[in-house]
């Protein structure tokens, strides 16, 4: 059996396994790209191209109207498309559920980048990071700039992948049908340092994929 999904269809993988010894190979698909055992997962990257291509159009219209606008992302409980989409996009502010942020000094980010001359700003957060609407009258309320959330929604989770996702899949795929030629048991294939590798199926469910703060911080020092 092949199961192809994210947390849940690896979980429900293990168990089944468990119960009737079935081999099975995971394969991960999820567009936040949160489980353990892969750096890469197949969608993630058709969720960040889509979510940045709307992003792009917003900051027309910051720009325009001299505006900061908040745009939330899917992420209920990781921060990876949000990292993602706000360091290609060159946000000033990125919030995700992994890393704590205080609003009274992002309102000071706000008033030192109109200072030095930033008539804009964009802010990407996860949907887990906060409530976006009452994080804008905030800082509306300490800066005095006109603030307006925009939501992209599941057109994240929708239509044609990228090369990168499609050339992904085939890649997990081929691979699974080969672990399961040659093996019994129940495990996972994911993508490390640029190649396919093969790991015990209940890694996932064993160990947290960790947000990347190395590049958490390359994109506050861009945003400057």
């Amino acid at each position: 059996m092949i199961t192809i999904g994210g947390d849940g269809a690896f979980r429900g993988g293990i168990e089944l396994y468990q119960a009737g010894g079935i081999p099975l190979v995971g394969i991960p698909a999820s567009i936040d790209n949160d489980i353990a055992g892969t750096e890469d997962t197949i969608g993630f990257d058709t969720a960040v191209n889509t979510a940045l291509c709307a992003i792009q159009k917003i900051r027309d219209t910051a720009s325009s109207h001299e505006r900061i606008f908040i745009i939330e992302v899917m992420g209920r409980e990781r921060g990876f498309i949000a990292l993602a989409v706000g360091l290609a996009c060159g946000a000033e502010i990125i919030l995700v559920p992994e890393i704590k942020y205080n609003l009274t000094k992002i309102s000071r980010q706000l008033e030192e980048g109109r200072k030095s001359g930033k008539k804009s700003s964009i802010i990407v957060m996860a949907e887990g990071a906060g409530t976006a609407y009452a994080i804008a009258h905030q800082i509306k309320d300490v800066t005095g700039y006109e603030t307006r959330v925009s939501v992209v929604g599941y057109i994240q989770r929708g239509g044609s992948p990228t090369a990168r996702s499609v050339n992904l899949a085939n890649l997990f795929g081929h691979q699974a049908v080969k672990v399961l030629m040659r093996t019994k048991v129940a495990k996972m294939v994911g993508w490390e340092r640029g190649r396919v590798v093969v790991l015990s199926l209940d890694y996932s469910a064993k160990h947290r994929k960790e947000i990347d703060k190395n590049l958490y911080r390359l994109a506050h020092i861009l945003a400057i």
